[in-house]
């Protein structure tokens, strides 16, 4: 018994070590420089490389442009 809850400690202590450890801190804290690039300047460099699943970036980019783009056009039908 005194062995499977030292084991039941041990799991739980290992579990909550990532909740323990991450802040809400900006990206650039860790490197000590400010990024320059917004995200979608980012997410537009990524979708424009080879690297695997960078063209659903780019999907998905477009999608949320024509999503975005349809409900500005709903909001500015007047009464």
């Amino acid at each position: 018994m005194i062995r499977s809850s030292r084991h039941a400690i041990l799991l739980l202590a290992v579990a909550a070590m990532p909740l323990a450890c991450s802040k809400d801190r900006p990206k650039s804290s860790g490197m000590g420089t400010t990024d320059s690039l917004t995200q979608r300047q980012r997410d537009s460099i990524l979708a424009g490389s080879r690297i695997p699943g960078a063209a659903g970036v780019g999907a998905a980019m477009r999608a949320a442009d024509a999503t975005s783009g349809g409900i500005r056009g709903a909001d500015s039908v007047g009464p």
